[in-house]
């Protein structure tokens, strides 16, 4: 996607055959610098080549995402959809029948984890050329700027954390200046949890640059630098880059971890089970606009009719909150614990609630005490028929109560990541 015969000259990528002027999320950088360490874990070096020719790329990509999508130059984004169809009030991708804009959670913190990718490959790339110090800088500093507009957008003391209800939520900007949370519990409040990165001295200490210019800003921004944490112990200096504070990231996840809201039997779902009792109800210009629990396909035939994320659980979006649980483990360490589900009384550290969400999802897969999978669902064939039962499809997405797979299904997909998942529990 990334090649010269893809990607525009001004460095959008496209989206899919039938809208290539469609946004989807920024994640690949994310992938890029994936690859490049599992090469260099089983191979013992990593392509440096492709890693560099990669990171030139998405520099032109990051520009167009800033140029593009951030007209107001806020640092805060709005992309679009980004994949999610009809996971909010509007479509994301046309205008708004209230006239205005929307800032965007989901988009902003897309780009806070595109600067945090950026971050890490430069740093890597800045172990044989130094050049890369000062791009690296670039993209921390960038980092910063959008935690702090995620608190003050624009200056103007609008946020996109809701301190009343402790989540994120998108912004409704109306033409006439006013602003109105769009209370729905969704995945667009937990993308922040993707954005997250330690920087250990181990490395800084060898890039005197970066280190200096990282060193100048935090101490003499302090309006920003408050966004940046810092841990030494035993002469070691870890720097926690966060768009979810300690304290923030346990009010996430007492909706991620309840299992009356996002915690499914069988992962996260894509839209809080609260809102099957409470649908979210915006009545404006005389119309109103609602968000249902609806943990299968649409009931609707907008936002793309079958692509679901009001309830139904998506593997790639499961995959990042568990990696994201691990990092925030790695910085906070085993003593900060969470009650995982919440109201059972087990408090477990986020590696446990991480291994957790991955025994539920590999779950969908394996049969239970009765012999049957979840993934087929209610379909007597393929759970009993002997040329059928272990012949298991990797489905689109999963129903958001029972497992039972949904959309098309697909030799392996983005839901192959379950493989990963299976390694990791050795289930």
């Amino acid at each position: 996607m990334l090649r010269e015969w893809y990607m525009h000259p001004n460095g959008q990528i496209p989206a899919y055959e039938w809208a290539f002027g469609d946004v989807n999320p920024p994640v690949h950088a994310w992938a890029a610098w994936r690859v490049y360490k599992i090469e260099k874990k089983r191979n013992g070096v990593g392509d440096r080549v492709f890693l560099e020719r990669v990171f030139h790329k998405l520099l032109l990509n990051f520009t167009w995402w800033v140029n593009r999508k951030d007209a107001e130059g806020k640092n805060i984004f709005q992309g679009g959809f980004l994949g999610l169809d009809n996971i909010g009030v509007f479509d994301r991708s046309a205008p708004l029948p209230t006239g205005g804009h929307i800032e965007q959670s989901d988009a902003t913190s897309w780009m806070g984890m595109y600067c945090l990718n950026m971050l890490s490959i430069a740093l890597e790339l800045a172990r044989d050329n130094r050049a890369y110090e000062d791009v690296a800088s670039k993209f921390f500093e960038h980092f910063v700027y959008i935690c702090r507009a995620m608190n003050n957008i624009g200056g103007e003391k609008i946020e996109l954390w809701n301190r009343e209800d402790g989540f994120f939520y998108d912004v409704l900007h109306l033409p006439d200046g006013h602003t109105c949370p769009l209370k729905v519990r969704s995945l667009v409040g937990l993308i922040p949890l993707f954005a997250v990165e330690t920087l250990d001295s181990e490395l800084i200490d060898r890039l005197p640059r970066f280190k200096h210019r990282m060193q100048w800003f935090i101490e003499n921004k302090p309006d920003f630098s408050a966004h940046v944490e810092t841990h030494s112990q035993d002469g070691e200096v870890r720097r926690f880059l966060s768009l979810v504070n300690p304290t923030r990231l346990k009010s996430v996840l007492q909706y991620m971890l309840d299992e009356e809201e996002f915690l499914s039997p069988y992962g996260i779902r894509a839209l809080s089970r609260y809102h099957k009792d409470h649908p979210y109800v915006l009545s404006i210009m005389g119309r109103d606009y609602r968000v249902d629990y609806e943990p299968a396909e649409s009931s609707t035939g907008l936002f793309g009719g079958n692509s679901n994320w009001r309830g139904p659980i998506w593997f790639p979006v499961n995959y990042l909150l568990i990696e994201s649980l691990q990092k925030f483990h790695y910085f906070l360490g085993a003593e900060y614990k969470v009650e995982c589900p919440v109201r059972s009384g087990r408090f477990v550290s986020l590696n446990d609630v991480a291994s957790e969400i991955s025994r539920r999802l590999t779950h969908i897969f394996l049969r239970d005490k009765t012999g049957r999978r979840p993934v087929y669902g209610g379909t007597k064939k393929f759970q009993d028929d002997p040329f059928w039962r272990d012949a298991i499809p990797f489905y689109e997405y999963f129903h958001g109560d029972n497992g039972a797979g949904v959309g098309a299904s697909h030799q392996t997909g983005w839901t192959g990541l379950v493989a990963k998942l299976i390694q990791q529990s050795g289930e």
